[in-house]
């Protein structure tokens, strides 16, 4: 549990934490080069140790010291996973191209995931029969057995992150040309292409949502590489210093350009960001906060992942706010927190909100949990500026995804604290 207390206004400058979104597909790749990889800025978080511990269990050696990890995965052996493990992350699911193409066959339990809404896996496992594969389901696990087809081969991603990202990998050594249609092409899946290229990958990426990958016949067997930052964490600080800074503060590392439709939404609010020089964002504390209307989309429209942090925000905003939750339903309840800490929402249905402001949040001692990994985040920033101490639960979504996100909130002058749940 976080106890956060009211009501300390923060001043400093912040460095953005690497993204998560974008080490766990780069690690699940990694199992594709027949030696050593070496990955810098890899976040130490739940998720991303988590998949290290599955990783071990079929012989993956590394070290993680200090944020690089290094991977050697020479002596790859087709063990069996440990299903408990395998169930705790979603990401589990990226193992599937890899070491399909490593042991011809796999039988993983169904992966787990976040409560956010229905995520089918239906885009991965059609995918992978369109390559070859046979897929077929025993009880609650998956197997999946063969060898990839030869030929040029069109496949879809329907849009979806995580199965772009394994439709990706399990093409890279079939013998053709593969197009992958209407692929997600947010900033991590960027990264995964240029990790891949870097290896040795021929992947070409053009502005129709279209990915081109070329077959080779191997990859490098030494590769070193960076991962990016969190965009999506620079967009929850941003949020934060519109409504608790004291006067400004500094985002370094802040993904300015990935964060184009987020800060146009931030603007439209009457919210104040200035672009400094080498990707430094400089955002100042709002007097007075516009209602808007804001709609979720895929990149580079209004991110998913934002939505909750925003929400906080428009909870300060004169007049009536309207957000459309376009890609996960039922991921809006979260707000029934927020009326905890005297809120003022009305959730239409799974996909629409309304959000009744400006009002003033108060936490009497107020327990509130998180609903996610990114609700989780927007109730700490509710605490701040909620008069009073908010206790919030479940914080385990928020050590999963955010590195070091409590005590970077505690340098900028926040009163937070871990403290024991009463049994």
């Amino acid at each position: 549990m976080i106890k956060v207390k009211w009501w300390n206004l923060l001043s400093g400058k912040v460095k953005i934490s690497w993204s998560k979104n974008a080490a766990l597909p780069l690690i699940a790749a990694s199992l594709l080069i027949n030696g050593k990889v070496t990955l810098h800025n890899v976040p130490k978080i739940g998720d991303v140790l988590t998949l290290l511990d599955i990783l071990r269990d079929i012989w993956v050696d590394y070290k993680f010291e200090w944020n690089t990890l290094f991977l050697d995965n020479s002596n790859l052996e087709p063990k069996l996973f440990d299903y408990s493990k395998i169930k705790k992350i979603r990401a589990s699911i990226l193992l599937l191209g890899p070491l399909l193409y490593r042991f011809k066959k796999i039988s993983i339990p169904f992966p787990g995931w976040c409560i956010i809404g229905k995520r089918p896996i239906d885009s991965h496992l059609d995918g992978l029969h369109a390559l070859g594969y046979n897929v077929s389901f025993v009880d609650n696990h998956i197997d999946i057995s063969g060898t990839l087809d030869a030929g040029d081969k069109i496949i879809n991603a329907w849009f979806w992150v995580t199965a772009t990202e394994n439709l990706i990998v399990a093409n890279i050594f079939r013998t053709g040309h593969t197009t992958i249609k209407m692929s997600a092409l947010e900033p991590h899946v960027l990264n995964l292409v240029d990790f891949l290229n870097a290896a040795g990958a021929d992947i070409v990426i053009n502005h129709t949502h279209h990915i081109h990958i070329n077959w080779v016949e191997k990859l490098e067997n030494i590769v070193e590489f960076d991962v990016i930052a969190d965009y999506i964490e620079s967009g929850t600080f941003m949020v934060i210093w519109a409504l608790a800074a004291k006067d400004y503060i500094d985002i370094e590392d802040a993904r300015i350009e990935d964060l184009y439709s987020f800060i146009e939404k931030l603007r439209e609010a009457w919210i104040k960001i200035e672009d400094l020089w080498n990707d430094v964002a400089r955002v100042y504390r709002a007097d007075k906060i516009k209602a808007i209307e804001l709609q979720t989309n895929i990149f580079p429209g209004f991110p998913t992942d934002l939505q909750s942090p925003f929400a906080i925000l428009l909870s300060q905003a004169e007049w009536i706010s309207k957000i459309h939750e376009v890609l996960f339903e039922w991921r809006l309840n979260f707000l029934v927190e927020l009326d905890k800490l005297w809120g003022h929402t009305a959730i239409l249905n799974p996909h629409q909100a309304l959000i009744f402001g400006k009002t003033e949040l108060k936490a009497r001692n107020t327990t509130v949990t998180s609903w996610d990994l990114r609700a989780g985040a927007a109730m700490i920033i509710a605490g701040l500026i909620a008069e009073g101490e908010t206790f919030i639960t479940n914080v385990e979504y928020i050590e999963r995804w955010y590195e070091n996100f409590v005590p970077k909130l505690k340098t900028l002058g926040a009163d937070l604290e871990f403290i024991k749940e009463q049994q």
